[in-house]
C-alpha cells in the first residue's frame, strides 16, 4: 500500500490504514480487516481496515469493481461482512440483530444517495422529517431547521417534482442530517449534478463534518474528493493508497497510477508518483467553479 505522510512516500506491505491513525478517542467509524465474499467466490472486500474520527470527511475512490459500494454498504450496516468487524461510535454491528441494526441505522446513520429516494407524494418538509416520523418521534422544528440549514426553508410545502435536481439533493442532505447522526454516508452525491450545483452540495457535506459529523463519501470525481480531509483508494477490494488533505490533482494522479497498475497486472503501485503532495490545481473553468478553496 502506498501511503503519503508529510510529503514523503512509503511502501507498506500488508499494513492497514488503521495503523496510521494515532490512539485516542473512540472513532466514529472503525472497520477492522473487513472481508466480503459473495456466492461463487467473488471477493468484493479483502481485509479492509479503516478508522475515521468524529468530524472528518473521507472520500473513497477506486475503479469500477474496486469495492467502493460494498465498503459503504458494510460500513453503514446495509450488508454484513463475511468476516472482520465494523463499529459505529464503538458499537459493534456484528452482534446486533436485525431490529437493533435497523434502529442504529435509523438513529445514528444518515444516507445521501445519487438516486435521492425522495417520496414524490410527500412535501419537502415531510421528506426531510421522514426518519423521525418512521421512528415515531415528533419532528417538531427539527425538520424545518434542517431545511433552513440547506437553504430550502421557503420550499417546505412544495413537492420534490417542483424542485431542481440540486434542490432535491439538498432535501436528501437535510433528511440525512435531521436525526443528527454519528456518521453520514454519501454514495456519488454529485454524480448527476452540474459543477455549480455540485459545489453547493459538497459545501453542505463539508459543513456537516466541520460541525462534528463524520462524512464518508464514495465518489469517482477528483474534484469532489478534494473537499474531504482525506482520500482512501481501493483496488481489488483492498486499501491501496491513502492521501491526506487531497487536492484534485493528487487524486487524479493516484487514480491514473491505479489504472496503469491494473493494466500492467500489478497488485499495487509500480513506482512513486510524479507530483508534489499537497499541491492545489484547477483543471479548466468548470472544475475551478466547484473545487474547494485551498486549505
Amino acid at each position: 500500500m502506498l501511503r503519503r505522510r508529510g510529503g514523503t512516500e512509503a511502501l507498506a506491505g500488508d499494513e492497514s490504514l488503521s495503523d496510521t491513525v494515532p490512539a485516542g478517542p473512540v472513532p466514529a467509524l472503525d472497520l477492522d480487516t473487513v472481508c466480503r465474499t459473495y456466492p461463487g467466490g467473488v471477493t468484493a472486500l479483502d481485509g479492509v481496515s479503516l478508522r475515521v474520527p468524529a468530524g472528518r470527511m473521507v472520500a473513497v475512490l477506486g475503479r469500477s469493481g474496486s469495492g467502493k459500494s460494498t465498503l459503504l454498504q458494510c460500513a453503514a450496516g446495509l450488508d454484513r461482512p463475511t468476516s472482520g468487524t465494523v463499529r459505529i461510535g464503538g458499537t459493534g454491528l456484528a452482534g446486533l440483530g436485525e431490529a437493533a441494526l435497523t434502529r442504529l441505522r435509523r438513529d445514528r446513520v444518515g444516507f445521501v444517495f445519487q438516486s435521492l429516494n425522495l417520496v414524490p407524494s410527500l412535501s419537502v418538509l415531510e421528506n426531510a422529517a421522514l426518519p423521525l416520523l418512521l421512528a415515531g418521534r415528533e419532528p417538531g422544528g427539527r425538520a424545518r431547521a434542517a431545511l433552513a440549514a440547506v437553504g430550502l426553508a421557503d420550499r417546505a410545502e412544495d413537492r420534490p417534482a417542483q424542485l431542481s435536481g440540486g434542490q432535491r439533493q439538498r432535501v436528501a442532505v437535510a433528511r440525512a442530517l435531521v436525526t443528527e447522526p454519528d456518521v453520514l454516508f454519501a454514495d456519488e452525491p454529485t454524480g448527476a449534478l452540474d459543477p455549480v450545483t455540485a459545489a453547493e452540495v459538497l459545501a453542505l457535506l463539508r459543513r456537516a463534518a466541520d460541525d462534528g459529523r463524520t462524512v464518508v463519501m464514495v465518489t469517482h470525481d477528483p474534484v469532489a474528493a478534494a473537499w474531504a480531509d482525506e482520500a482512501v483508494f481501493l483496488h481489488a477490494g483492498r486499501v491501496a493508497a491513502h492521501e491526506a488533505a487531497p487536492s484534485a490533482e493528487a487524486v487524479r494522479a493516484l487514480l491514473h497510477e491505479l489504472g496503469r497498475g491494473s493494466r500492467e497486472g500489478a497488485g499495487g503501485w509500480p513506482h512513486p508518483l510524479p507530483y508534489e503532495p499537497g499541491s492545489r490545481a484547477h483543471h479548466g473553468p468548470a472544475a475551478s467553479r466547484y473545487e474547494r478553496s485551498p486549505r
